[in-house]
C-alpha cells in the first residue's frame, strides 16, 4: 500500500538528511505504529506519505514514495486527498467550518462529489464514529475526544485507503483517548483501512498495533516488525515494557493484561521486601497537604537536587524564589491558596467550590477529563480569569487585581502551546525581553537557557526548535522572574520519553529549591513520577485530593501502568520497583 524506495529528504540549510535511504513497504489494512526519539524524522516520514513533503514543506526528496500506486513526487496533496487522509496533533487547526455535519461534508465538496453521494457518506460516517447525536453541534462546544473523532471523520468521508495520524491522543484524557483508539481499531478491522500513526505515549497505543516501524536514531536504518520484537530493542518504550525488561519476562508484555498474567512472582518478591514504597505511606491530615520529603514522595533512590543539571541547580540557588509578602498579608501565607473558588465563563459555571492550598516545594498534579476545569483553575491562579465567588491569593496577593510586573515574581504560567509565549525572531531577543519584563539583570534568562538548552545558538528562531526545546525555552522565560509558584498546562504534550525525563529532572530541581509547582496533565505516568499530590477535577469540582500513590491507585482511569500491573500494591513507577528489588 505504501512503498518507500531509497527515500532521502534534506531540508534547505540542514547539515544532514532528515530521512536517509528509507526502503520499506507498509502493509495494507494494518495499523502501523511509527516510533522513535525526537528528531529522527517521524513527522517528515508522515509528510512524505501525504505529499506535504516536499510540496508544502520544501526541501529535496530523493527516491520514490508511492501510495496506492500514486507517486507523491508528481501528485500534490490535493491530488492524494481521496487516497490519503491526514489528522494532526491539534484537530482545531484543521477545522474549516463551525458545525459537525458541515465539517464532514467539506472535504467532499472540495473534491466536487455529487450531493447525493455526499449525503450518503456523511450519514455513514456519523454512524461509524458514533457522531449522530452531535451532527448539529458547534465544534467549539465539543470535548477533546469528540473533536478528534470529528477530525478523523472529516478525512474519512472521501473514503481514503490510508489514514495518517500524528499523535492523535496527545491532548486527550485517558477516556477520550480510548474513544479515539477504538475508532481507529474499527477502521482497521472492519473497513481494512491502512493506518500509519506516530505517537509518543506508547503506553496508550502499542498494544493495538499490528506492526511497529522504529526509527532508532538520525540516519540509522529503520526497523519494521511485530510490536513485541521491536519493543525489545527500541530506545523508546512504555512503562509496562520497562517493567518486563526489569523482571526478565519473555515475551515482553505490551498491555497491562499481558503483564498481570506474568506478574504474580514479581508481586510475591515485592511483598517480601520492607513493604509498600515510602510515597504510598504518606498520609495527609484532614484539610492539609504538606509536601512530603522528596525521597518519600517519589520512592526514588536519589534526591531531586542530585538529579538536576549542575548549572541549573546553581542558578536556582542564587536567590530565594519566594518574594517578600505583600504589605498587610497574613504571615505564613503559602504560594497559592484558593477558598471556595468559583469561576464563570459567560453563563457556564466552569469551577465551583474549589479549595486548594499549595505549599513551598510541593508538586501538585491536576487531573481530570477534557473540560473538567484544569486550565481554568490555572488561569485563576495566574490572574487572567477573575473569580466569580470565593478568593484566590498567590504569595499573599490577589492575582487578577495585582499588576503583572508585580505578579511575575509570584507566579509564572507555561501554557499548553509554548509558542504562545514566543513572539521574537531569535532566542537572544526572547531572553532580552524576558529580562526586561522581570526586572532581572541582563543575561539572567540567557543563563537559564544555556542550562536547559546548551546547544542552541542565540540567533536560532524559536519556530525552528523542537517541541521539547520550545518548552524548555518557554520555561526559561518564565523562570527569569524566579516565581515562587510555577504553573504548567499539559507540559509533556509532544515530548518523547527522553525529553520528558529531562523535564522531570528540571521540575524536581525547582521543587527542591522551594518552588511550588502545579501542573495540569493527562499524562498519568508523569503524575506518578513527579507529583507529591494529585487533585482530580470533574464537572468543575474537586472529587479527589491526596497523596499521589493513594489517589492514582484507587482510580481505574488515572492509574499508571505499573500500579495496574502490581495492584493491590502501591507501586506506581518502575524506579520504585527497581529500588525495592535491589
Amino acid at each position: 500500500m505504501i512503498r518507500f524506495e531509497q527515500v532521502s529528504v534534506t531540508y534547505e540549510g540542514a547539515a544532514a538528511p532528515s530521512l536517509q535511504d528509507l526502503d520499506l513497504v507498509i502493509p495494507e489494512g494494518e495499523l502501523t505504529l511509527l516510533v522513535g526519539p525526537s528528531g529522527v524524522g517521524k513527522s517528515t516520514l508522515l509528510g512524505a506519505v501525504s505529499g506535504l513533503v516536499p510540496h508544502f514543506t520544501g526541501g529535496t526528496l530523493r527516491g520514490r514514495v508511492t501510495v496506492a500506486g500514486r507517486d507523491t513526487r508528481t501528485h500534490k496533496p490535493r491530488e492524494l486527498a481521496d487516497v490519503v487522509g491526514t489528522v494532526g496533533q491539534d484537530p482545531l487547526a484543521h477545522f474549516v467550518t463551525d458545525v459537525v455535519e458541515d465539517e464532514l461534508a467539506y472535504g467532499m465538496e472540495s473534491l466536487g462529489l455529487p450531493p447525493a453521494v455526499m449525503r450518503r457518506r456523511v450519514e455513514e460516517t456519523l454512524d461509524l464514529l458514533g457522531l449522530n447525536e452531535l451532527r448539529d453541534r458547534p465544534i467549539a462546544t465539543l470535548s477533546g475526544g469528540q473533536q478528534q473523532r470529528v477530525a478523523i471523520g472529516s478525512v474519512l468521508t472521501p473514503h481514503p485507503r490510508v489514514l495518517v495520524l500524528d499523535e492523535p491522543t496527545s491532548a486527550l484524557d485517558p477516556g477520550a483517548a480510548e474513544e479515539v483508539l477504538a475508532v481507529v481499531q474499527r477502521l482497521v478491522h472492519d473497513l481494512g483501512t491502512t493506518v500509519l500513526m506516530a505517537e509518543h505515549r506508547l503506553e496508550r497505543v502499542v498494544q493495538y498495533a499490528d506492526r511497529v516501524l522504529l526509527l532508532p536514531s538520525p540516519g540509522a536504518a529503520p526497523v519494521l516488525g511485530p510490536p513485541s520484537e521491536i519493543m525489545a530493542v527500541s530506545p523508546v518504550h512504555p512503562p509496562v515494557v520497562s517493567l518486563g525488561r526489569l523482571a526478565g519476562w519473555s515475551p515482553l508484555p505490551l498491555s497491562v493484561r499481558d503483564a498481570r498474567r506474568l506478574a504474580a512472582p514479581l508481586r510475591d518478591r515485592l511483598a517480601a521486601t520492607a513493604g509498600a514504597p515510602e510515597g504510598a505511606k504518606v498520609q495527609a491530615d484532614a484539610g492539609q497537604n504538606p509536601a512530603p520529603p522528596a525521597f518519600e514522595a517519589r520512592g526514588l533512590g536519589r534526591s531531586p537536587s542530585s538529579a538536576a543539571p549542575g548549572l541549573l541547580a546553581r542558578l536556582l540557588r542564587r536567590s530565594n524564589p519566594s518574594p517578600a509578602p505583600a504589605p498587610g498579608t497574613a504571615p505564613g501565607t503559602g504560594p497559592a491558596v484558593a477558598r471556595n473558588l468559583g469561576v464563570r465563563r459567560g453563563r457556564a459555571e466552569v469551577l465551583r467550590g474549589i479549595d486548594l492550598a499549595v505549599a513551598p516545594g510541593e508538586t501538585v498534579a491536576l487531573m481530570g477529563r477534557n473540560g473538567a476545569g484544569k486550565s481554568t483553575l490555572l488561569a485563576a491562579l495566574v490572574g487572567t480569569v477573575p473569580p466569580a465567588t470565593g478568593t484566590v491569593t498567590v504569595g499573599g496577593a490577589t492575582p487578577h487585581r495585582t499588576p503583572p510586573q508585580e505578579m511575575v515574581r509570584r507566579v509564572g504560567l507555561v501554557p499548553q502551546e509554548p509558542r504562545d509565549l514566543l513572539y521574537a525572531d531569535t532566542v537572544a531577543a526572547e531572553c532580552a525581553a524576558a529580562d526586561s519584563d522581570a526586572g532581572a539583570a541582563p543575561g539572567t534568562c540567557r543563563d537559564l537557557v544555556s542550562a536547559l538548552l546548551p546547544d542552541v545558538p542565540d540567533d536560532t528562531h524559536p519556530r525552528d526548535l523542537s517541541e521539547g526545546q520550545r518548552l524548555a525555552l518557554a520555561l526559561a522565560l518564565v523562570l527569569t522572574g524566579r516565581p515562587a509558584l510555577l504553573l504548567l498546562d499539559e507540559p509533556t504534550r509532544g515530548l518523547d520519553y527522553a525529553a520528558k525525563a529531562r523535564l522531570v529532572e528540571i521540575l524536581r530541581a525547582l521543587a527542591a529549591d522551594g518552588h511550588a509547582i502545579v501542573l495540569a496533565t493527562h499524562d498519568v505516568e508523569l503524575a506518578a513520577e513527579l507529583a507529591h499530590r494529585v487533585v482530580i477535577l470533574a464537572g468543575g469540582e474537586v472529587v479527589a485530593d491526596g497523596p499521589t500513590a493513594e489517589v492514582v491507585v484507587s482510580s481505574p482511569a488515572f492509574a499508571p501502568q505499573v500500579a495496574k500491573v502490581l495492584a493491590p500494591g502501591h507501586w506506581i513507577t518502575v524506579a520504585q520497583v527497581a529500588e525495592a528489588l535491589s
